[in-house]
């Protein structure tokens, strides 16, 4: 029997008939067919943990949009004007490219001024 006759009868079975296959092939040589999707799986859950710049959206205002508006100041140093520009237009970036910490410090001052932010 060769490689393609053995392809040709794996991709004529059906799903349940696959998963016993799995087992059959699992039970047989010791194997796991977990373990072989792992480092497949692995690899995108790495390129996240190393993302080390980060960005905080103001995505809603919220009822106290005077405090939000002191909140993007102290996070950001911008002018009054520049503050309350950036909160009327929410949603928007209050800050990009900081770091874990900072855009976490971030946040949590926007939404305890109010306002609801994410981070991206």
């Amino acid at each position: 029997m060769s490689k393609d006759d053995i392809l040709e009868a794996v991709g004529a079975m059906s799903v349940m008939d696959l998963n016993d296959l799995v087992k059959a092939f699992e039970e047989k040589f010791g194997v796991s067919a977990a373990a072989v999707a792992g480092p497949a799986a692995a690899g995108p859950a790495a390129a996240v943990e190393e993302q080390t710049e980060f960005n905080v959206i103001l995505t809603e205002v919220g009822a106290n949009k005077v405090g939000v508006i002191k909140a993007v100041r102290e996070i950001t140093g911008l002018g009054l004007k520049e503050a309350k520009d950036v909160v009327d237009g929410a949603p928007k970036a209050v800050k990009e490219a900081v770091s874990k910490a900072d855009a976490d410090a971030a946040k949590k001052k926007l939404e305890d001024a109010g306002a609801k932010a994410d981070i991206k």
